[in-house]
């Protein structure tokens, strides 16, 4: 067996199958989240059910199945790629004598990893400190004893409400500093939407490629990786292409399947940077078998967060692994539909950049034609309702 390395946590992952039929690729996403939060995956364990058990989740013969897996793999936690109740985590930690989690806790844990700018661990505070405040009948006190505790409880109080309170103190103020950003970023937004540069955020199914075509593009040096959630903090470059034309390209977090609403809603200032953008890159892995699914579930999350009426422009990429060649598609009225590029050996760039700057071109020209228009327009009114120019 292979060493891993030092204090890395052993993971017992828990896949259950309700009639869905893309278990396969289910299965290989909680892999790579749990590679991905730093874990090692020692076992898996499946089983089919009609529903979840009110209990344990799992039935007591599949627990029974999974508790085994834990003592043979000394394994330190067990992953489950589901949504757990606070007590159905309380129970399977009763039985299985170690540390539970669900798939949220899974993604929270990885945001908290990732996130780097200050606006970045606020979010995703904010999203924890949410998700906890639904499992606080397991009697956290750590919250308390950041706050000294004596001294601060109620008459009467008792540990659980004490907590409860304190969190409710921290989410109001996390919520605060958050929307004095918010204010911000929507003074800078409003300021590019003025002029002539068109405005294009990156959206797409995590791992898709995102941060590695926006690098080829910008020259950015953003991270890039083969694992979740690689990108968190959004990062916003000016790019220039042919005839002058100009875009502002802004690389954000990855979309994935059923994302915790805590953390779209935390991610609210972020987000809405995506619902305000002129134009949205959706980029998709064109060699995944799920690509569909995924496509799927990035348009349910830009609805979500008001952005489903943004005009996109679907990027697919990866065309070296499903020996695609690179092309630009329109549609019968000739605007572009989609281009299929490789950011990581560079084919279809140029169709790439030549669709950027024939949009970001009509943007300039749109623009001039409105301010041209403008003054005609308010003569005509004033004419038209008896006065003086």
């Amino acid at each position: 067996m292979a060493e891993r390395p030092a204090m890395q946590e052993r993971a017992v992952i828990v896949q259950l199958d309700f009639g869905r039929e893309d278990l396969a690729e289910q299965l290989d996403e909680v892999r790579l989240l749990t590679r991905s939060a730093g874990a090692a995956v020692c076992a898996v364990v499946q089983g089919r059910r009609h529903s979840p058990d009110a209990a344990c989740y799992a039935g007591k013969g599949k627990v029974e199945e999974i508790a085994a897996e834990v003592t043979a793999h000394a394994a330190d936690l067990v992953i489950f790629n589901h949504e757990l109740s606070a007590g159905q985590e309380r129970n399977l930690e009763r039985t299985l004598q170690c540390r539970v989690i669900d798939r949220t806790s899974l993604i929270l844990d990885i945001f908290a990893q990732r996130a780097q700018s200050a606006e970045g661990k606020l979010q995703v505070e904010l999203a924890q400190l949410e998700h906890l405040a639904t499992r606080l009948v397991r009697g956290w006190t750590h919250l308390e004893r950041q706050k000294g505790g004596i001294g601060l409880r109620g008459p009467g109080e008792t540990q659980l409400e004490t907590d409860r309170r304190l969190l409710g103190l921290r989410v109001r103020l996390l919520k605060g500093r958050l929307a004095r950003l918010e204010r911000q970023r929507g003074v800078q937004r409003k300021a590019r939407g003025r002029g002539e540069l068109l405005n294009v955020s990156l959206v797409g199914y995590t791992n898709a490629g995102k941060s590695t075509l926006f690098n080829a593009l910008t020259h950015a040096g953003v991270f890039a990786a083969d694992q979740l959630f690689a990108t968190l903090d959004t990062t916003t470059r000016k790019l220039w292409l042919a005839d002058a034309a100009r875009i502002v390209l802004s690389d954000t977090v990855g979309f994935i399947r059923d994302l915790p609403h805590s953390l779209v809603a935390a991610f609210h200032a972020t987000l809405e940077a995506t619902a305000e953008a002129d134009l949205l890159l959706h980029i998709v892995d064109s060699a995944s078998s799920a690509r569909d699914d995924q496509i799927a579930d990035v348009n349910k999350v830009l609805t979500e967060i008001g952005a489903a009426d943004v005009r996109q422009l679907m990027v697919l990429n990866k065309i070296d692994l499903g020996g695609l060649p690179p092309a630009m598609e329109r549609d019968e009225y000739g605007r572009i539909l989609r281009v299929r590029v490789s950011a990581k050996s560079g084919e279809g760039l140029p169709l790439l950049r030549e669709a950027l700057a024939e949009l970001a071109l009509a943007k300039i020209r749109d623009a001039r034609d409105l301010r041209q228009r403008a003054p005609g327009q308010v003569v005509d009114r004033i004419i038209d309702s008896g006065g003086s120019p």
